[in-house]
């Protein structure tokens, strides 16, 4: 019995990571449809309730990875590599945080989201957000990482579209707004929106980087 109690001590806790992680890639599913909401939707009002429905996932998201960090402490044998964990949760930890971010700018600068230009830079967000989820929810077929390669491959490629989308709102801004206060605000709340979009990449090659040690 107490070399049972020993043993189980050095037991993999893979189901305790992959559970935390696909905790944290619904949060980031649902905080890209609820920012979608966010920039279409034209009552300040209701705005403000998805604002703060966004603010409570990113702090739930802060609670799955602070678990993370807590189970990577406490657990000696790990699903794959200690160090990639640790990256792995840093990245969708901020992924959750920009998708807020860009959420909370709008509402601090008391920037109007309804605008063709932060919501095309918006549904990449929300794209991103759902491919993101996808591939972290397929972390336990890191045996079979095809599928989870085709997610990759499109998370690049939406990171590559948001940045030409950024450099062209940002054109489209410093020639048509005249107020430079104005101007300040909303090119901050794009380059906020932009890096949620770099943060995306940032999970994916994580990802792959594991897949290369593991697959």
């Amino acid at each position: 019995m107490a070399i049972n109690n020993i043993l189980s001590i050095f037991l993999p806790k893979d189901k305790i990571f992959y559970t935390l992680f696909e905790q944290a890639a619904a949060n980031i599913a649902l905080m890209g449809n609820e920012f979608k909401m966010y920039v279409h939707e034209t009552n300040p009002e209701k705005r403000f309730l998805i604002y703060q429905e966004l603010e409570n996932l990113e702090h739930k998201n802060d609670e799955v990875t602070h678990q993370i960090f807590y189970e990577l402490g406490k657990n000696f044998i790990t699903p794959f590599d200690r160090e990639d964990i640790h990256y792995l949760a840093t990245a969708t930890d901020d992924v959750a945080d920009y998708i807020f971010a860009s959420c909370k700018k709008m509402e601090f600068h008391g920037v109007d989201p309804n605008d063709e230009h932060i919501q095309s830079l918006a549904e990449l967000i929300c794209e991103g957000a759902q491919e993101v989820s996808r591939v972290i929810m397929q972390l336990r077929e890191l045996k079979r990482p095809e599928k989870i390669m085709e997610s990759i491959v499109k998370i690049n490629s939406l990171e590559n579209h948001a940045d030409n989308v950024f450099d062209k709102n940002i054109k489209h801004l410093f020639e048509t707004e005249h107020d430079f206060k104005n101007l300040i605000r909303r090119r901050e709340v794009f380059t906020v929106m932009e890096i949620a979009t770099d943060k995306f990449e940032d999970v994916a090659n994580v990802i792959e980087t594991i897949i290369v040690k593991y697959a």
